[in-house]
């Protein structure tokens, strides 16, 4: 798998590689229409998603293993952890009563086509997992939401020997981040998770030949915490912009959301939680941490369209996601095929049996 690229919107190459293992491996197999791979085995209820993506950020890496560790682009993000839930949900399938999807989803790193089409063809399900790196002893339980915008302002030129008497669309958009970025707010209880923040993550603009610059374009990316929504972020930055545009008359500022998408929080108790703490505990024999992460994924997509009950699990160390040095311990992969494994079958018994497990799920780590 991490031999194929597969960046965001070129996934078919590794898709037609994947729907041919998996159907040897005993899934029913298709391709929707915007390029994902289902596979599906068993039937009845309860229905369980097993969720990951196969494209992943454009720059290939050389691919090689050493001393037990896998490199190479997608190797942690999120290929990985993608492989590991089609192999456990093919051995898991063994005995259990009930029918368990894998999709392999496109274009995650991108717009997220792939996880909206799935919902879209299929929101009938009763738990999913999603796969991403999370380290084996580790579940995610909650994503930051975001909301990514981009402000154009434009002034009129003239020659930059008379500064003081054009506006320089540079130095206003400069003026208006600042404003914006005001809106973070400080980590609440030592946390970044349940803060707003704010990154400009790219400008442009400005002309060459000695002109004041007259247009200007900033993205900004801001995260949004659980307590908070994008129409209520989205608003504050709007009133902002407003604000600027009555004390600056001569400056036109324009204002466009790129993406976005909302927080997502699941219990610590659900059923799927419960199970894949119990294997990662009778496997492993370590206390379980259930953790937040400031980024976005398509659990947070999933989650909230659907209310379906929601966790991310996989191997690796998120750390090295979109680096020049992406890697998987090869040990990590293998250990978390067992406790996925686990995990579905005690999920199975808890559905069927609807059997309460002692809560002991431990502290919420937010980062």
């Amino acid at each position: 798998m991490v031999e194929i690229p597969s960046p965001s919107l070129h996934e078919e190459d590794l898709a037609l590689c994947l729907a041919d293992e998996m159907s040897r491996m005993g899934y029913s197999v298709r391709r929707d229409s915007v390029g994902n791979i289902i596979g599906t085995i068993g039937q009845g209820r309860p229905r369980v998603l097993l969720c990951g993506h196969m494209d992943t950020v454009a720059v290939m890496i050389p691919v090689k293993v050493e001393k037990g560790v896998l490199h190479g682009r997608g190797s942690v993000d999120a290929k990985a952890p993608l492989a590991s839930m089609i192999v456990a949900a093919s051995r898991a399938a063994i005995g259990f009563k009930g029918t368990l999807i894998v999709a392999g989803v496109i274009d995650e790193e991108g717009q997220n086509r792939g996880i909206h089409n799935l919902i879209k063809d299929d929101p009938d399900y009763d738990f999913a997992i999603f796969g991403e790196p999370t380290n084996v002893d580790t579940i995610t339980v909650g994503y930051k939401g975001n909301l990514a915008f981009k402000i154009v302002c434009e002034t009129v030129t003239g020659h930059s020997s008379a500064p003081w008497m054009f506006e320089n669309s540079i130095e206003k958009a400069m003026e208006i981040w600042s404003e914006i970025k005001d809106l973070s707010k400080p980590p609440n209880a030592d946390s970044y998770f349940n803060s707003v923040t704010g990154c400009i993550r790219r400008i442009s603009g400005g002309q060459e030949n000695n002109i004041v610059p007259s247009w200007c374009e900033i993205q900004i990316d801001m995260r949004i915490p659980p307590n908070s929504a994008v129409e209520t972020l989205e608003a504050q930055v709007t009133k902002v912009l407003q604000a600027y545009r009555d004390r600056n008359p001569k400056v036109r500022v324009s204002y466009k959301r790129i993406d976005c998408s909302e927080p997502y929080l699941s219990p610590p108790h659900t059923p799927v939680a419960k199970a894949l703490i119990s294997a990662i505990y009778k496997l492993r024999g370590v206390q379980v941490h259930l953790i937040t992460r400031a980024g976005t994924g398509d659990m947070n997509i999933f989650g909230h369209e659907t209310g379906v009950p929601s966790i991310t699990y996989g191997p690796g160390d998120s750390h090295f996601d979109h680096t020049t040095d992406e890697q998987i311990q090869i040990k990590d992969y293998v250990d978390s095929i067992d406790v996925l494994t686990e995990a579905l079958r005690h999920l199975s018994k808890i559905y069927e049996k609807r059997d309460k497990i002692p809560p002991d799920s431990g502290k919420i780590d937010n980062f």
